[in-house]
C-alpha cells in the first residue's frame, strides 16, 4: 500500500455546559491524501509533523518520508475541529500505511494529547455524541479553575471514552460568522476560579444534556445548554453570542451554545431549522454564513488505499 486518503468529521464541542468533555461529531469533512514516499527537501506544516512524530514515537516504527494533500471543507479558527481533523487524519493515515500497529482508541488519546483537550479528538474519531472521562480530566495548573493554564496532556489522563448514535431527526445550524478566535486566546480569558454554585449547575445541565442524548429523548434538550463556566466570559471576545442562543431559541430551537471556543455559534432542534438559522444571522448583525447539517455517525473514514 502506497496512498491513503483519510475522511474526518467537524466536531462541535461543549456544547454549552460539558467544558472540555462533550461533542459531536458533524456531516463536514476534512480529507487528507497520503502518498508513502516524498523528496527529502519536502517540508510539512508543523501540524503534520508533529502528528507524525508523535505516532513513529508511539510505535517505534521507522519512519519513512511522504507527501500528503488535504481537502478543507471545515473553516479554521471557528470551533469546529479543524485542526483534530488535520491531526487525526494523519494519525490514521500512518497508522494503516505502517500495517496497523494502533488500535483506535489508541489513535484517539495521540490525537487529543497533540490538542491538549479531548473534546474534539472523540467525536472526529468515534463519530456521534461522544463523552470523555477519566483521571484528572483537563485539569489546569491550578486545582481550581478551567482556565488556559494546563499540566502536559497525558494519553493514559482519559481512561474511557462513551459514544452514542445520534439520529437523523436532529439538526444542527450553524451560524459561522467571518472572525477567527484562537483557542489559546479564548482559553485565556477564563477565570482561574469559579464558584461552587456554577459548578453545581454545570454539572446538572451537562448530566441532563447526556442523558437526553444517549436515550434520543431530544425533546429533553430544552434548558440543558445553559453554561457557566466558559460561555460567559468568551463572550467579550464574541459580543453578538448571547443574542444569537436567544434568537435562536425564540425561532423554535432546543437549545443554542458556542461551539467550542468559538467563533461559531451552533443550535439544535427537531424542526424549523431553515428559520432558525434566519433568526441567528440577521441576531448577529455580523458577516458570515449559516449551515444547516446532521451528526456524523461513523467518525475517520478510510475512503480509499492502494
Amino acid at each position: 500500500m502506497q496512498q491513503i486518503t483519510v475522511r474526518v468529521p467537524a466536531s462541535t464541542s461543549n456544547l454549552g455546559p460539558g467544558f472540555d468533555c462533550l461533542g459531536v461529531a458533524l456531516r463536514i469533512y476534512n480529507t487528507v491524501t497520503m502518498t508513502r514516499g516524498a523528496p527529502r527537501e519536502l517540508v510539512h506544516p508543523r501540524i503534520v509533523c508533529e502528528a507524525a512524530d508523535r505516532f513513529f514515537k508511539q510505535t517505534r516504527r521507522r519512519a519513512f518520508s511522504f507527501s500528503c494533500s488535504m481537502g478543507e471543507q471545515i473553516p479554521r479558527s471557528r470551533g469546529l475541529g479543524s485542526s483534530a481533523t488535520i491531526r487525526l487524519a494523519i494519525l490514521v493515515a500512518l497508522n494503516r500505511l505502517s500495517g496497523n500497529p494502533l488500535d483506535r482508541l489508541t489513535i484517539f488519546r495521540l490525537c487529543a494529547e497533540l490538542e491538549g483537550h479531548p473534546d474534539n479528538a472523540a467525536p472526529a474519531t468515534f463519530g456521534g455524541f461522544t463523552v470523555v472521562h477519566g483521571k484528572d480530566a483537563a485539569l489546569p495548573r491550578k486545582l481550581s479553575g478551567v482556565g488556559a493554564a494546563r499540566r502536559p496532556w497525558h494519553r493514559d489522563a482519559y481512561a474511557a471514552v462513551q459514544r452514542f448514535r445520534v439520529s437523523p431527526r436532529l439538526y444542527f445550524v450553524l451560524f459561522i460568522p467571518d472572525l477567527e478566535i484562537r483557542t489559546s486566546r479564548a482559553r485565556n480569558i477564563l477565570p482561574s476560579k469559579i464558584f461552587h454554585a456554577a459548578a453545581v449547575e454545570n454539572c446538572g445541565n451537562a448530566c441532563a444534556l447526556t442523558a437526553a442524548f444517549g436515550s434520543q429523548d431530544y425533546q429533553k434538550l430544552r434548558g440543558t445548554f445553559i453554561d457557566r463556566l466558559h460561555q460567559p466570559f468568551r463572550a467579550t471576545l464574541i459580543p453578538f453570542l448571547p443574542r444569537t442562543i436567544a434568537a435562536a431559541e425564540k425561532a423554535g430551537a432546543l437549545g443554542a451554545f458556542l461551539s467550542g471556543s468559538g467563533s461559531t455559534i451552533a443550535a439544535v432542534t427537531l424542526e424549523s431549522s431553515k428559520k432558525i438559522a434566519t433568526a441567528m444571522a440577521r441576531a448577529a448583525g455580523t458577516r458570515g454564513r449559516t449551515i444547516i447539517t446532521h451528526a456524523d455517525n461513523v467518525g475517520a473514514k478510510i475512503l480509499a488505499s492502494h
